[in-house]
């Protein structure tokens, strides 16, 4: 569950009283633009996205406008923009005007929990502006933080002063940073990112105002209900792929899938929740989607889910790769018998390809399954590893990584050769 942007960002940091630049919203008429050009003379706009999408200055997504002209083409530009996020395709859902904020310094703040530390930490640098990776470790710092305690203002001041920051922004930060602990800390959030934190002066006062925010929220902790945000913010787009598989939810069998990286390599069948932590993992990119299918799920779902993946992935896959631990109620058999006959039915129509199929499962009816599976792997020609519950499921998962990067290099183009020659003859 994330967040990005001042549209519902804003209602955030107001709840800890941290200021934001002004801003309004694609609704806005050309009456109100105008005057909220007059009243700040440049505007910001932004593609308003749900969840946590960023690098849209990067992409080119960011318009500084200066006259109402300006502002209505770059709203008609931005407002349904495409935005290449990681992975993924997204697209926008309205836009945002900010008041350009005049400013001399630039922060970059966050907080998050570190695996390294064990617990939360602060990241900040008053260079801001940027990818926080971006920048050498000496113009930036990473504070532990004592959750009993929160942020003191003598670690903020340390900090800034570390960094290179000048000494007479230091004050205004001190005074507003320390109160993002109370916000992350009282509504469940797990990460919280400031950038740009943009320090203005306003005559003798300097105010430090948050032009973008970015937030990740833990969603079994319902603390983060108490901020009363619409549930329609943590949607995310459904790719066709997904939907097709989310028409299968039935009471018996899981069919959850999350849809990783359409350029991938490997259609993984992840069954139960431990393969499907180790499996995405252990894969990374290569894995074109996230799955678990465990849950004794009948041959009529199974055979759906395997032609529904097939279809989408076959074409663009090298390897198939079934995972899962040793199953107490699924029947092994059942299961492989759904994939491996959608599987022979889906070649039958697209055409023969070198893919290559490495098996690691193990439960009732193992046995039978696999033997059901060797019989149509051998009669289509496909390359085969099988392992049983006793070999450990990350050592297989990393053999399947290591084979499918040699496949792709030279192993399925050698075999496809071989094939070939042994048709002919």
């Amino acid at each position: 569950m994330q967040l990005s942007g001042l549209r519902h960002g804003s209602r955030l940091l107001q709840l800890v009283e941290f200021p934001t630049a002004e801003f309004i919203d694609g609704s806005a008429t050309n009456q109100d633009i105008q005057q909220f050009l007059e009243k700040h003379r440049k505007l910001v706009v932004k593609p308003a996205f749900y969840g946590g999408v960023g690098k849209k200055g990067k992409a080119g997504l960011v318009r500084v406008v200066s006259t109402l002209q300006e502002a209505l083409q770059a709203k008609r530009d931005l407002f349904f923009a495409q935005h290449v996020y990681g992975n993924k395709t997204v697209t926008a859902n309205g836009v945002t005007m900010e008041a350009f904020v005049p400013s001399d310094l630039e922060v970059y703040f966050s907080i998050s929990s570190s695996s390294v530390h064990r617990g939360p930490v602060f990241t900040i640098t008053p260079w801001g502006g940027v990818d926080i990776e971006e920048l050498p470790a000496e113009k930036k710092a990473v504070v532990e933080i004592d959750p009993f305690i929160g942020i003191n203002a003598f670690e903020i001041t340390n900090a800034l002063t570390d960094t290179g920051c000048p000494e007479a922004f230091i004050s205004a930060l001190v005074q507003h940073l320390p109160k993002l602990w109370e916000l992350y800390d009282g509504y469940g959030l797990t990460t919280i990112e400031l950038n740009p934190i943009r320090v203005q002066r306003k005559g003798n006062q300097v105010l430090p105002v948050a032009c973008d925010v970015k937030a990740s929220f833990d969603q079994d902790n319902p603390a983060w209900k108490r901020i009363g945000l619409p549930d329609a913010l943590f949607q995310t787009e459904t790719t066709a792929f997904e939907a097709d598989i989310n028409e299968l939810r039935t009471y018996q069998g899981q069919s959850d899938v999350l849809e990783m990286n359409p350029n991938g390599s490997i259609i993984p069948f992840m069954f139960g929740g431990g393969a499907n932590s180790a499996g995405t993992e252990t894969l990374g990119e290569a894995a074109i989607f996230s799955s678990d299918f465990g849950g004794n799920p009948p041959y009529e779902k199974i055979y759906e889910i395997s032609r529904i993946a097939f279809e989408h992935w076959y074409d663009k896959a090298s390897m198939l790769l079934l995972i899962g631990g040793k199953a107490n109620n699924t029947d092994i058999y059942v299961t492989f018998k759904g994939v491996f006959d959608a599987l022979r039915d889906h070649v039958s129509k697209a055409g023969w390809k070198p893919l290559y199929v490495v098996i690691g499962r193990g439960g009732p009816n193992v046995v039978k399954g696999m033997f059901y599976a060797k019989d149509i792997l051998d009669r289509l020609r496909f390359p085969y590893k099988v392992f049983g519950h006793d070999t450990s499921m990350i050592l297989t998962l990393e053999y399947a990584k290591k084979v499918d990067e040699w496949w792709r290099a030279e192993g399925a183009e050698a075999y496809r050769k071989q094939i070939e020659t042994q048709v002919r003859a």
